[in-house]
């Protein structure tokens, strides 16, 4: 008896053991290629996925789904987040690497590189594709079980990049086995145009002409191209109200300043040259130019209406040269457009704060956030450019701060907001102690720590709806269904070991019962025998 005692004891072991070793695989059996994932997922944003929840197939995905769906491994976005040995801050820049895990509490998403991010967001948005600035990611990661180039060449997106000590190479350029290269901001090379075969021997007139060869094979368009793409172009700045010049196929300097202008206000690198950063222009997530004036009824391009703005800013894009005085009449009208106070959250807020960071008036990072350390700044901005320091930013001071003429700050400008700027600090670090809180892992593996507050999402027109809760106290996030996402993926390979063992143990049971009845059985036939003899 005790023999079988110990068997059936080494049995449950052993059981216990395959369980978990087969849970533990379901984590773990992630694969493929960063380069991969990011091609995945710009895959699944232009072929239209929907969004499932709790969803990881091919068409029908959630946030943690797109990833799971192409790489497998972890199902749950935090397990995806927490278990990367690579992980970093987004307030510390994103690095130039394919394919990179993206995390805001309760969700997830995919770099694709050019500062782009693909993620699966919500019955009401599907899967998006836009700017990593638009969106309050908080950490990048390497995908767990995700393979990541070192060195060499790749293909992505039908372009060639250059990984040199784990990223990719931009705004630059590079002699590789004896080839001379040009990488745009975006990363793209002269690799793979039909003129980038020429030999790196030639003469600089026909290295010039094979680079331009190339970047015009690949996609790309800048100042002298022509043709269908570059009509296609202007007429999409047009409609979107960056462009007001002649959709001639012709890209001329007014097209490039209208694409500079697109990138500006997207949040993309601001170079005038049409990569993939176009393919931004062409979806639905596309920003539009704000008007500056009032608009009561629709008038044609070559009325008078052009704002101070439009005059500036849009020069040589098809709008003739303004004067001081036409600026300021216009800037007199314009008061009726936009207006930004403290307490607003959107992209205007954070396209105006980046504006005030690099005029020297506000510090740390635009998180479209209208706090004291912005109202501040917007006063001292107000103070120095002589407008009325009100703290507000309505259309003249909109028009001021984005003016070539704008005043940049001083030492003694700058002494002003320090106070408002310290409790802001304050008030942010808070906030990232409290965001971090919801990863006990999240102190560990960390790329760099951040110097300023990476914790602070960004409120934006596109994510009001799903982000909002996300604004919120630790314990709200903690008790919505989208934070709980990830936690119900951890939960359900538990209720799966959990299930194996209970049908191990009944099978245990049910083996031991049926012996000892047999047993029972058996003394019982033994003791009625004796009796009777």
């Amino acid at each position: 008896m005790k023999t079988f005692k110990k068997a059936i004891s080494i049995m449950m072991i052993a059981a216990v053991l395959v369980a978990m070793i087969a849970i533990g695989t379901i984590s773990s059996g992630a694969s493929g290629t960063g380069v991969g994932l990011a091609e995945w997922a710009l895959n699944a944003y232009y072929s239209g996925w929907d969004y499932v929840y709790g969803g990881s197939t091919p068409g029908a995905v959630d946030c943690s789904g797109l990833i799971y769906s192409y790489a497998g491994g972890y199902r749950g976005g935090n397990d995806q987040t927490f278990n990367s040995d690579y992980r970093g801050y987004t307030s510390d820049g994103v690095p130039n690497i394919h394919g990179l895990g993206l995390y805001s509490p309760g969700h997830v998403g995919v770099y694709v590189g050019n500062g782009m991010a693909v993620d699966a967001r919500g019955d009401a948005y599907g899967v998006c594709y836009e700017s990593v600035w638009s969106h309050g990611w908080t950490q990048y990661f390497k995908v767990p079980g995700v393979s990541y180039p070192t060195t060499g060449w790749v293909e992505f997106n039908g372009d060639y990049y250059y990984y040199e000590d784990g990223e990719y190479l931009a705004d630059t350029t590079r002699t590789i086995d004896g080839t001379n290269y040009t990488f745009t901001s975006s990363g793209k090379s002269s690799k793979g145009g039909a003129g980038s075969s020429s030999s790196s021997s030639s003469s600089s007139t026909s290295t010039s002409t094979s680079t331009a060869a190339a970047s015009t094979d690949s996609g790309a368009l800048k100042n002298g191209s022509t043709g269908d793409k570059v009509e296609k172009l202007q007429a999409r700045l047009q409609e979107l109200g960056y462009y007001t010049g002649s959709v001639d196929g012709s890209f001329g300097s007014g097209t490039e300043e209208a694409f500079k202008l697109f990138q500006k206000t997207a949040g993309l690198y601001v170079d005038g040259i049409a990569g993939s950063d176009a393919d931004y222009l062409f979806s639905d997530n596309a920003p539009s130019y704000k008007t500056e004036t009032s608009t009561e009824t629709e008038t044609a391009a070559e009325t008078p209406a052009e704002t101070k703005l439009e005059k500036t800013e849009l020069a040589g894009t098809g709008v003739g040269e303004s004067t001081a005085a036409a600026a300021a009449e216009t800037a007199d009208t314009a008061d009726t457009g936009i207006k930004l106070g403290k307490g607003d959250y959107s992209d205007d807020v954070a396209l105006t704060q980046l504006k005030l960071i690099e005029l020297g008036y506000l510090s740390g990072e635009a998180d479209g956030e209208y706090g004291a350390a912005t109202e501040a700044a917007v006063k001292n901005f107000q103070t120095a450019n002589n407008l009325t320091a009100t703290g507000v930013v309505e259309q003249s001071t909109y028009d001021a701060i984005f003016s070539d003429s704008a005043v940049k700050n001083t030492a003694e400008a700058s002494a002003a907001p320090a106070a408002a700027s310290a409790a802001s600090d304050a008030l942010a670090k808070a906030d990232a102690q409290q965001t971090q809180s919801a990863g006990p892992a999240a102190a560990a593996g960390m790329v760099s720590k951040p110097a300023a507050d990476a914790a602070k999402t960004p409120k934006t027109d596109v994510e009001k709806n799903t982000a909002e809760l996300s604004s919120k106290s630790v314990a709200a996030v903690a008790d919505s269904p989208i934070f709980k996402r990830s936690a119900n993926a951890t939960n359900f390979e538990f209720i799966i070991w959990l299930v194996v063992m209970i049908v191990v143990m009944l099978v245990t049971f049910s083996i031991v019962y049926v012996i000892e009845k047999k047993k029972q059985r058996n003394a019982y036939s033994a003791r009625r025998f004796q009796t009777q003899a």
